[in-house]
């Protein structure tokens, strides 16, 4: 029997192998919804027998969407319900006349792209740089007397951090209820010196890192990962953009590194669906549930911008916000500005944004001229090619590194937020957003972008061409790693 059964071994592992390949193949067929992702995923789990199963099942599933699913089942969920807020994309009817009514289309695809209404009567203040954003957002915080939410990507433990942890810790002492929600990667960003995190707990600040993990395979990778900034004071009072919290975002301090960014402070109906997109993030970590009125307190028209928040990231926003850009230039007839600091999108974004510029828009991309990321740079100068030949417009700013993000269409339509044109944005991060329509603010986000084209340098497509082979070479080297970028 035993002969037997040494006989039988390479049949029963090969077996094994086969079944193990079919079950990972059939998960990926059935739900990768990238058909190259899915393709390669099987080349692996075959041609890897065995390993490659196993490195399916640790990487290529989407736990995060399962997570996020079985949350909402255990009743940790904070289903939206706007009070004497709601309306829909008739009200961008209402407020816009032509020629502009035709952006009421973009305002109905992305709230079916959504789920989320838009709201009336809120007011958006910009704040350029941690020169004018961080003293704002401090005030806020020592100003609370109920609740202050924070989340953001990078929390460094430097001059900055520390102001803003010692104002955290003194609006508990004042009894006040904190929360602030690190991305566990982002927390480490101050390496060598410690992380905040400790002088937070040591302040008695409740904190927690987003997607907190010990697996190695998951802990060295700047994927997955909440690059949300969200603060919302007592309820009302709202901040988001791009911006993280250290010191190179004040230019006035002369950092090593200076950083240009952009904050808005929000006021109005919207701020719920911040305080929405942060109670959900917490749930997620924790498992705590923030629902009452010292985080949602009912909330009154303060300005004319219509808005609406849009989530996105690797669970159940997936793909929200890449509909929504597509959404914006196929809507735009006349305009689309976009400033970013990293710059790949995919085949059909750059299709989208040629058929604009063919079409007649005008169509501006303004990048930094030098980018804190080189291998980002390199891949988007592999690709610049494909936009130059069908006339959009390519400005490359002056130092220092540039990390606003914005998109205006039209003059009527500001997108503002975390994310970039890039796939980790796009596909792999967590990211908040939030769509603006009010010609006021649009034509301030369109002087501050004709402020920064002030000697920036226009690329053209014989600069593109003129480079070396080896430079050529090196950026198509890069472009291949863009969807890890």
């Amino acid at each position: 029997m035993p002969a037997t059964i040494e006989a039988l071994r390479p049949f029963i592992i090969a077996t094994l192998s086969a079944v193990l390949a079919i079950v990972a193949s059939a998960h990926a067929i059935l739900n990768k919804r990238d058909v190259r992702a899915a393709a390669a995923w099987v080349g692996v789990i075959w041609l890897v027998p065995v390993l490659g199963s196993v490195l399916y099942a640790l990487l290529g599933i989407n736990r995060i969407r399962r997570r996020a699913t079985e949350l909402r089942k255990l009743g940790v969920d904070i289903s939206y319900l706007p009070r004497d807020t709601y309306t829909d994309w008739q009200i961008v009817a209402a407020e816009l006349s032509e020629p502009h009514g035709h952006l009421e289309t973009l305002a109905r695809v992305v709230g079916r792209v959504t789920g989320r209404p838009l709201l009336a009567g809120n007011r958006l203040v910009p704040l350029v740089n941690g020169d004018a954003a961080y003293p704002a957002m401090l005030e806020a915080i020592e100003r609370a007397d109920r609740s202050i939410a924070l989340c953001t990507y990078i929390f460094d433990h430097d001059e900055v951090g520390v102001e803003f942890s010692r104002a955290l810790g003194q609006a508990v002492s004042r009894g006040v209820a904190v929360r602030v929600l690190i991305d566990a990667v982002g927390a480490r960003y101050s390496f060598p010196s410690p992380s905040i995190i400790g002088e937070l707990k040591s302040a008695g600040v409740p904190v927690a890192r987003f997607m907190r993990t010990l697996w190695p395979w998951r802990m060295p990778f700047a994927n997955l990962r909440s690059h949300r900034k969200v603060l919302v004071v007592d309820g009302m009072v709202g901040f988001t953009g791009g911006m993280n919290i250290r010191v190179g975002h004040v230019l006035a301090r002369n950092p090593r590194r200076p950083v240009q960014d952009l904050q808005f402070r929000v006021e109005g109906p919207i701020v719920e669906q911040l305080m929405q997109v942060f109670a959900e993030d917490w749930a997620f970590t924790t498992r705590e549930v923030l629902q009452d009125d010292i985080w949602f307190p009912r909330l009154e028209h303060v300005g004319p911008v219509v808005a609406r928040g849009i989530s996105d990231g690797p669970g159940l926003d997936l793909d929200k916000l890449r509909m929504t850009l597509l959404g914006a230039i196929a809507a735009a007839r006349s305009k689309v500005t976009i400033v970013t600091p990293y710059f790949l999108p995919d085949r059909e974004l750059i299709s989208a944004l040629n058929i604009a510029s063919m079409s007649g828009v005008d169509v501006r991309i303004v990048l930094p001229g030098v980018n804190n990321q080189p291998l980002v740079a390199w891949a988007a100068m592999a690709q610049h090619w494909q936009l130059l030949e069908r006339d959009c417009r390519i400005f490359l700013t002056a130092p220092p590194f540039d990390h606003t993000k914005l998109m205006i269409v039209d003059d009527v339509w500001t997108l503002i937020g975390s994310a970039n044109w890039d796939p980790r944005s796009l596909r792999l991060n967590f990211e908040y957003n939030v769509e603006c329509y009010d010609r006021g603010l649009a034509r301030e986000m369109e002087q501050l972008t004709d402020n920064k084209l002030e000697g920036a340098q226009q690329l053209s497509q014989s600069a593109v061409d003129a480079r070396s082979l080896p430079v050529k070479m090196r950026d198509g080297i890069a472009r291949l790693l863009s969807p890890y970028m």
